[in-house]
């Protein structure tokens, strides 16, 4: 006889394990599958994002940054160093600490709150049963029901057809970040966000990084303004981006991998030691449901939900990357959240308008709200602001000064429609952008909070002066 459950959340990342989390809060009797088992082979919470994503990306990230900076930049403030070196294995056990830090807290905190942790790969089955089934072999562990069902089943690489991973030389996300030395020249196939993030840690660490990009305009999700400067610093670098570049097959050689691609009608092949993937993600959402469940997948494999994340199956909800809308994990967490109080009998809520969108990279990239290029397309009357932070005290004293802010807003109303940001720490500067819109402010009301000086910040505080041509520390 199943056990049964109020809730039953599958899958442990970002929206899975908030979820749960947030269900239990409310009372509900709550369980969360997930089969994610770390490099020990443990289970290991936390999903894609935790475990071989979001937190090991950046810690890495981070790591590569200090070293460039002591390697480049450093000299400025007066600081120099000789035979400066990177531990690649030091690295990446301190990536590793992290990564156990951070995933071991998950545990912590369903063990605070009362959550049923079971390990496996849960399936949904007839009548909001689910199946609990051993990850390697697909055996039947158990069997749990509950009337609601949250899937939270995220998202894995793309891989492309005749370019198979072989989890050394041709690798996905996760064999880039795992690395146990630098490679002379490696291979990027994608230039987008997760390319750009790889393959500046290894750029920055001494390796000729080279990325094939299949569209001709280069990062076609950002504003125009700053997709331009974000390719005029990336060139100066190092990384070599060839934009329009199809590639056609990865072959091995004596001493690495030729890529072999198309661009403009030419084909050409570039040498390189090792090749990461990352032309993209998808739905894991294979097997996850059995035929009789009641829920439907579209043609890409997405779940198919309403705009309150409910499936056609009463009670089943799904969530994060396996639905439509963007494959970010703070998207997932919020429609977690939104989904536990709904089930509770409260009134969930996520803004699509208002998620904010982050590259990593140095400098990083932030964003939030509709382009330039998207508002004209649309008809709708615009007025744009723009400030460098080349003219703000704070970058300057940082010797950090590449970048702007831009600022769009509604031409006739004011209201602002879209806040583009390439420069130093725009990853935390873009959340006082993102409450603004959502509380429907307009550039005026940006304009007139005092901004604390000296601070980055002041470029967000000038830009949306500049809407109305009144920045003051700004030339022409």
């Amino acid at each position: 006889m199943a056990e049964n459950f109020d809730v039953i959340v599958i899958g442990g990342g970002p929206g899975g394990y908030v979820a749960a989390i947030r269900c239990a809060q409310l009372g509900l009797n709550t369980a969360c599958i997930d089969d994610q088992r770390n490099k020990e082979g443990a289970p290991s919470l936390g999903g894609t994002c935790l475990n071989v994503g979001c937190i090991p990306s950046k810690a890495l990230l981070d790591s590569s940054e200090q070293f460039h900076r002591l390697e480049h930049q450093f000299a400025a403030h007066g600081i120099t160093a000789d035979n400066v070196s990177m531990d690649v294995s030091k690295m990446q056990q301190r990536k590793d600490e992290i990564v156990k830090s951070l995933t071991g807290g998950i545990g912590v905190l369903f063990k605070a709150n009362k959550v049923t942790s079971i390990n496996g790969y849960g399936r949904l089955m007839a009548e909001k049963h689910v199946a609990v089934l051993d990850p390697e072999t697909g055996e039947l562990k158990q069997t749990i029901s509950a009337p609601n069902i949250i899937l939270a089943a995220g998202s894995k690489p793309v891989e492309l057809p005749g370019i198979p991973f072989d989890g050394e030389f041709i690798v996905d996300s996760t064999g880039a970040l795992n690395f146990d030395r630098v490679p002379k020249r490696l291979g990027v196939i994608g230039a987008g966000v997760i390319g750009l993030e790889l393959g500046s840690v290894w750029n920055r660490l001494g390796s000729e990084v080279i990325l094939l990009e299949a569209m001709d305009e280069f990062l076609a999700a950002a504003d125009h303004q700053v997709s331009r400067e974000a390719a005029r610093q990336y060139k100066k670098q190092g990384l070599d981006i060839r934009l329009g570049a199809m590639v056609n097959r990865v072959a091995s050689k004596p001493n690495g991998l030729a890529v072999n691609y198309t661009q403009k009608g030419e084909d050409h092949v570039v040498e390189v030691d090792r090749v990461v993937v990352a032309v993209g993600r998808k739905p894991a959402t294979e097997g996850l449901l059995a035929p009789d469940c009641g829920v439907a997948l579209d043609q890409r494999g997405f779940i198919e939900v309403d705009n309150h994340c409910l499936t056609a199956e009463e009670g089943v909800w799904a969530i994060g990357d396996a639905v439509r809308g963007p494959m970010l994990a703070h998207k997932s967490s919020e429609e977690g959240v939104a989904v536990a109080e709904r089930i509770a009998g409260g009134v969930g809520h996520v803004d699509f308008n208002t998620i904010p969108w982050v590259i990593y990279t140095a400098p990083e990239i932030a964003w939030v709200g509709k382009t330039e290029n998207e508002l004209k397309a649309e008809g709708v009357p615009i007025s744009t602001g723009m400030f460098p932070f080349a003219a703000t005290g704070r970058a300057k004293a940082m010797e950090d000064t590449a970048g702007m802010v831009k600022v769009i807003a509604h031409a006739e109303t004011d209201r602002i429609l879209g806040v583009h940001i390439i420069g130093p720490h725009v990853s935390e500067l873009i959340a006082e952008c993102v409450v603004a819109m959502s509380f429907h402010a307009s550039s005026e009301d940006l304009a007139r909070i005092v901004h604390a000086h000296p601070t980055l910040s002041e470029a967000v505080h000038e830009s949306a002066l500049a809407v109305e041509k009144r920045a003051i520390h700004k030339f022409g």
